[in-house]
């Protein structure tokens, strides 16, 4: 018995219509053109209307009061203030880079991907995280920067008294409550260990032992806030249910840390006045830029 075989055209994708196409000439390149153009005039008109006189000549012998980074290593500059150095400048940005590199493996749903607010509380998740990463940041600058017991104590005359005195920044916790001798040199390991050991006059001798009201303040406060307030935050959307997947947490997720990032670098950008001090506008002294406080 024989089998007729019938040859098939391989098929081929069909070609998009030219009307789902756009040209780069002139479709990109026009909306690009009126985008550079709008930035463009606008930038002449801030220039015209906002006072923003030249400084003297940059001299390479002085350094600037206060000498800030450039505005987007701002939000790192402004962290400087308020933790160690080494999480602040290196630990910390690691470890969120590392984050959101694994958000797509956390969340491998296929569904609704590349489209906005897919989910059912997206808007309201999106929102409020932001709202609550905004908030909570500048709270706690300002409760760093002693501005809320000096907001207290100017608008009401409050003082919290020596008894509170500790909780007037996070630094009033190490220097301002009673920490016994041996909670500031507490060693790390139960013998002596010298590191690159010279007996020259201060060279280095001793393993550096730990001083708890520093590691306290420096460390354990700031990851506590980054930490809890988020996973706080995200338990009280899922009591609410308004989180129900693991979409809907990291929506939460980003959505604060955004709000975060941006007052951070507005903080850092506009309110920071010599020696790095934290200014309200209406605390500067025009004429003179030397902030002051009534």
């Amino acid at each position: 018995m024989a089998t007729a075989v019938v040859a098939r055209p391989v098929a081929r994708p069909q070609a998009r219509a030219r009307d789902e196409e756009v040209l780069v000439w002139p479709d990109l390149v026009f909306i690009e053109f009126i985008a550079a153009m709008v930035f463009t005039i606008t930038l002449f008109l801030l220039a015209f209307l906002v006072n923003a006189p030249l400084l003297d000549q940059a001299n390479a012998d002085v350094t600037p009061n206060p000498s800030k980074a450039p505005w987007y290593l701002l939000n790192l500059q402004e962290l400087l203030l308020h933790m160690n150095a080494a999480m602040a400048g290196v630990i910390i940005p690691t470890i969120w880079l590392g984050i959101m590199a694994a958000f797509p493996y956390f969340d491998q749903d296929t569904e609704g991907q590349g489209a906005w607010f897919r989910t059912e509380s997206s808007v309201k998740i999106t929102v409020v995280a932001a709202i609550v990463g905004f908030t909570g940041t500048w709270g706690l600058i300002l409760w760093d920067s002693g501005k809320i017991a000096y907001l207290l104590n100017k608008w009401f005359g409050w003082s919290g008294g020596d008894s509170l005195a500790f909780l007037e920044n996070a630094r009033a916790i190490q220097s301002k409550l009673p920490w016994p001798d041996w909670s500031k040199d507490i060693p790390y390991l139960p013998f002596n260990l010298k590191l690159l050991s010279s007996d020259a006059p201060g060279g280095p001798t001793q393993f550096q032992h730990l001083d708890f009201p520093a590691w306290l303040v420096e460390q354990a406060i700031p990851i506590v806030a980054m930490v809890g307030l988020p996973s706080v935050m995200i338990f009280a959307m899922w009591k609410l249910g308004w989180v129900k997947t693991r979409r809907d947490a990291l929506l939460a997720l980003f959505s604060g840390f955004i709000g975060a990032y941006g007052v951070l670098t507005l903080a850092g950008t506009a309110f920071r006045g010599q020696g790095q001090e934290l200014v309200f506008p209406w605390e500067l002294k025009v004429g003179e830029g030397i902030p002051g406080r009534e």
